[in-house]
């Protein structure tokens, strides 16, 4: 294969690894902003299901389960910020804040002890997933080896994407959540409930993302380490406002991400470039803060495909 077509193909495949968890939190994220539930605790979620999934993969050597628990934690962490949201309905913001300060902490507490015999998790192997080739795709020039020659979560990524879509927009569980998201009231004169459509929203939402955390340490860079998400949490929840509450779009958005951060490491490997590696590590960052630029100055963009009207807004029963 030609030295140029390899370096093409390598960078696509890292974009594509790179972005996956981005593309698990931020369809997360959406489906719970939807719901008019605003969960700025991802990054916390995020990062509790990365050090979840390496710890109990390594201690069972199953990556299934350690998927599964990843999953479930960030499913539960979901559920207190739905019970403080929902139930309680104490500020959004603040909560989730909370909850991503709760997650970082714990995490760096587990990942001290969570090793054999109590010792840190950093420095150990694991379990973690391989590439799998899909036989014929494969072998399409150019995007095969790229696209179809991926752990099984960056295939599971593939199916879940437009499964999502499916959910949200042509389905009658969709349509609930829609609804409640843009006006809980005339939601509930319906019989729909908003409380129950907003826990399981948030609920799901958790799940995803605890699923991007897990292939964190078990694909993408599998290990522990400390801050292993790297901000990654943040950049979903901005990506969330670049995919104006879609699934596609969010895809897009973290392939965006993945490319940018694929060409920064492959020019840190290089060497020799004049631009200091400090500022390589940056630019995913600064194209994110760009592109929310550009999207905030489109004014009539964000009228047309803007915000559940009812997100971070508690509802009270009888209030309008």
């Amino acid at each position: 294969m030609d030295i140029s077509i390899a370096l093409i193909v390598s960078i696509l495949a890292v974009t594509i690894q790179a972005g996956t968890s981005l593309v698990f939190a931020s369809v997360g994220e959406i489906f719970t902003e939807r719901s008019g539930i605003l969960n700025l605790g991802l990054e916390g979620i995020l990062i509790m299901g990365a050090v979840t999934a390496f710890a109990v993969g390594y201690h069972t050597d199953s990556l299934l389960t350690a998927v599964l628990v990843a999953m479930v934690v960030g499913g539960l962490l979901a559920t207190i910020h739905a019970f403080l949201t929902v139930t309680l309905r104490a500020d959004q913001v603040v909560s989730g804040l909370a909850m991503t300060l709760f997650g970082i902490g714990l995490s760096s507490f587990l990942g001290q002890r969570l090793g054999p015999d109590g010792a840190p998790l950093v420095g150990l192997i694991g379990p973690k997933f391989t590439r799998v080739a899909i036989p014929v795709l494969s072998d399409i020039p150019l995007i095969g080896p790229a696209l179809f020659n991926q752990d099984p979560l960056v295939y599971l990524m593939y199916i879940g994407v437009p499964v999502a879509t499916y959910i949200l927009y042509r389905t009658r569980t969709g349509l609930h959540l829609r609804s409640v998201g843009e006006d809980p009231a005339t939601a509930d004169a319906m019989g729909i409930s908003v409380p129950q459509v907003r826990y399981l929203a948030t609920i799901a939402g958790g799940v995803l993302m605890g699923l991007g955390g897990a292939h964190l340490s078990l694909a993408y860079t599998p290990g522990w380490t400390e801050n292993l998400t790297g901000g990654r949490g943040w950049i979903a929840i901005a990506l969330v406002i670049f995919a104006t509450w879609d699934p596609w779009r969010a895809v897009l958005g973290a392939l965006i991400f993945g490319g940018v951060n694929a060409i920064q490491f492959r020019l840190q490997a290089a060497g020799g470039s004049v631009i200091p590696a400090a500022v390589l590590a940056m630019l995913p960052y600064l194209l994110t803060i760009a592109v929310l630029t550009l999207i905030t100055v489109y004014e009539n963009v964000s009228r047309r495909l803007g915000a559940p009207a009812a997100l971070g807004l508690p509802y009270v029963r009888g209030e309008r």
